[in-house]
Parts: C-alpha cells; sequence; structure tokens
C-alpha cells in the first residue's frame, strides 16, 4: 500500500511543470538578439544621466525592491513613460493593483515596449525593455485582469510619471 503511494507521489512530482513554462509569451519570444535602438549611449553617458538606482535597472537589468516605488500607490491620471528616453509606456488606466510590490499594468502602448527571453532565475520568463532606449523595465507574466489577461510587473525606478493636462 505505502509503495504504491510512493510510487504515485514519484510520478506526480517528477511530471509537474510550473506554468511558467507552459507561457505562450515566454515561448513566443526569442533569444536576446541585437537591437538597433534609436536612442543609443555609452554606458559613462547613461550613467551621467539616470540616478544610479535608475541606471541599475535601466542599464544592468537589476529589480528594484518590492514596495519601495513612489509609483506604486500613484493614482493619477496620465502616462507613465521610460526614465531614460521618456517613450511613453503605459497609460495609467490599464494600471492595477496586484499586490505584488510593483507598479502593474494589463496593456502596454503598442510598439513602445519591446520583449525578450530572460532565464536569469533559472526558467524562462519574459523581460520586458523600452523600444527606445533599450532600458529594462520588468516581466510580463499571464496571470493579469482581463481584458489582456497579462500583469506587466515594471520597476517603478524605471519610470516616470507625466500627468494628464
Amino acid at each position: 500500500m505505502y509503495k504504491n503511494i510512493l510510487i504515485a507521489i514519484g510520478f506526480a512530482l517528477v511530471g509537474c511543470q510550473g506554468n511558467s513554462q507552459k507561457k505562450k509569451i515566454a515561448q513566443e519570444t526569442t533569444e536576446k538578439k541585437e537591437t538597433n535602438f534609436s536612442v543609443v549611449k555609452t554606458e559613462a553617458e547613461w550613467q551621467k544621466e539616470l540616478t544610479p538606482e535608475e541606471f541599475y535597472v535601466l542599464r544592468k537589468a537589476a529589480t528594484e525592491n518590492p514596495f519601495t516605488s513612489d509609483l506604486l500607490d500613484n493614482k493619477k491620471e496620465g502616462t507613465y513613460v521610460c526614465a531614460a528616453c521618456g517613450t511613453g509606456l503605459f497609460k495609467s488606466n490599464t494600471k492595477f493593483k496586484s499586490g505584488t510590490g510593483w507598479p502593474s499594468f494589463y496593456e502596454e502602448i503598442k510598439g513602445n515596449v519591446a520583449y525578450d527571453v530572460d532565464y536569469k532565475i533559472g526558467y524562462k520568463r519574459t523581460e520586458e525593455h523600452c523600444a527606445t532606449c533599450g532600458g529594462h523595465l520588468g516581466h510580463v507574466f499571464e496571470d493579469g485582469p482581463e481584458p489582456t489577461g497579462l500583469r506587466h510587473c515594471i520597476n517603478g525606478v524605471a519610470l516616470d510619471f507625466v500627468a494628464a493636462e
């Protein structure tokens, strides 16, 4: 009896795959490749223009600590733009409270966010970056609200907010 239970548990553990491994977004993106961005600067130029925190996240693909962004609880109308180049990335009406500790959006401004695959934590994730300057923004997951079902989990330090007029 116990032997059968142990065998069943063994098969269950071996046969399990995490949901992240099955996500369509991660499977549809390609490996990082050389991309030509319209805003190109040297590392020294980026370091002069950005704060140390912005440089670390945007240019070194780091992640800020959760619940530290001033933009997390921002409820004003406007546009979230890339902190490095000012490209509009997300509209405030697509922002939602995900409980993750990072600003989250269910939809990007089409054409302004680019995607790559990232394996930094041992499995495939879809990384997001600014399509204009290549700055690292965060990652997108398929556990967001309707209408898209996506959660763009973005480092607040990678964003600036421009209020609607």
